[in-house]
């Protein structure tokens, strides 16, 4: 979630960005393109060669082949945020985007190919993580009477369930391959740790006991057999916070929560992980490290 209201510490301009994608058997990092501006929340594509990401307020779709990339057609929708995903047949993607009215977050779908986005979510804000795989519902976090909790809606739009009702913030919600769970990170123990629950909302259960970081946007590999999610040191950032520019870990765990471990240690956070970014065969993540610019 990204809020489109709230002061940066940053202009986007200080941002220079690298695209990479890491090994999760190996750890070995691979630097795909380097860029002079900031981009964010890279999604691999199912066919393998694209890699979708956001980019001053639109998505763009960059190609392994030739390095180079191509702005998405998604009309009036040009204030997107990091928080997108794709449908689980490809030709669809689903953004928020802070509609021109009141600046506010509200989540569409659009095709893949480009065309007039669909407004899904009327009520704002809201802000998109999770599309399940039979394509019939997405999840969010949607703050409602000063709560930010996750809900799920009706592809097609309707009424929404709320699913979270524990205080603090709730978000990153995410299905799994199966479309059985819904993961997300909530910070109902005092620190933001990585939580599961049935698609329906019950059985809440905490997957990770992190006494020193807070952990972050939990996605599952194709398999569902293993979870990829980012850690914030404690001290360095409040609970409820993943602001970019940071030092963070990139870490990887099973699905039960066990064999947890850190894949990768970079400068990054806002951006780097913010949805799933698994490589179709498994193998790899995509992700976004950066660097400042010097002045």
């Amino acid at each position: 979630m990204q809020v489109f209201t709230e002061k940066r510490g940053f202009s986007e301009r200080d941002a220079l960005s690298t695209l990479e994608a890491v090994d999760v058997s190996t750890g070995e990092r691979s630097v795909l393109k380097e860029f002079d501006h900031l981009i964010e929340a890279p999604n691999w594509l199912p066919d393998g060669n694209r890699i979708l990401y956001n980019a001053g307020g639109s998505l763009w779709i960059f190609r392994l082949s030739t390095r180079e990339s191509q702005k998405l057609d998604t009309g009036f929708a040009a204030c997107c945020n990091n928080d997108h995903v794709l449908s689980p047949d490809g030709l669809s993607v689903g953004l928020s985007h802070g509609t021109a009215e009141d600046g506010w977050s509200r989540v569409y779908t659009v095709p893949l190919s480009g065309g007039i986005p669909r407004l899904i979510t009327p009520i704002a804000p809201s802000y998109l993580h999770g599309w399940s795989p039979d394509g019939s519902t997405l999840a969010y976090c949607a703050e409602r009477n000063g709560e930010f909790d996750i809900y799920t809606i009706p592809v097609e739009g309707g009424e929404e369930t709320r699913l979270t009702f524990a205080p603090g913030l709730s978000d990153g919600p995410e299905y799994s391959p199966d479309g059985k769970q819904i993961w997300f990170n909530s910070v109902r123990s005092g620190l933001m740790q990585v939580w599961r629950m049935n698609a329906d909302g019950s059985e809440q259960t905490r997957v990770t006991w992190e006494e020193e970081s807070n952990c972050w946007f939990p996605h599952l590999s194709p398999d569902g057999k293993q979870v990829a999610y980012i850690a914030y040191k404690k001290g360095d950032v409040a609970p409820g916070d993943h602001p970019p520019h940071k030092n963070v870990e990139i870490r990887l765990m099973d699905a039960d929560g066990g064999n947890g471990r850190v894949l990768c240690s970079l400068f990054g956070g806002q951006g780097t992980l913010n949805v799933n970014s698994w490589s179709p065969c498994g193998r790899k993540l995509a992700f976004v490290s950066y660097r400042l610019r010097e002045s």
